[in-house]
């Protein structure tokens, strides 16, 4: 499985890398999909530094990620996720 960052993740977000954004999608707390055509999925995780950082990925084909967009995770995204109240 290869798992791609968008190049628009680092330049919105230049304080998250690369590899923080792969570790948190391969370590995933939570994610679940939404009702899109492509599947889109929504998730969460912990990357090396402690943040928590929300990621939303679409499946490329042959077992292959996209993940266009990562962030530190917001409210909204922990509540549909059920993180949060």
């Amino acid at each position: 499985m290869t798992v791609r960052i968008h190049p628009r993740v680092a330049a919105k977000h230049p304080e998250i890398s690369d590899d923080d954004v792969r570790s948190v999608f391969m370590s995933a707390l939570r994610s679940r999909a939404r009702d899109t055509d492509p599947v889109q999925w929504v998730g969460v995780g912990i990357d090396g530094n402690g943040r928590i950082l929300e990621f939303n990925t679409v499946e490329t084909g042959d077992g292959d990620w996209l993940v266009f967009h990562a962030m530190l995770a917001t409210k909204k995204v922990l509540q549909e996720i059920g993180l949060r109240r």
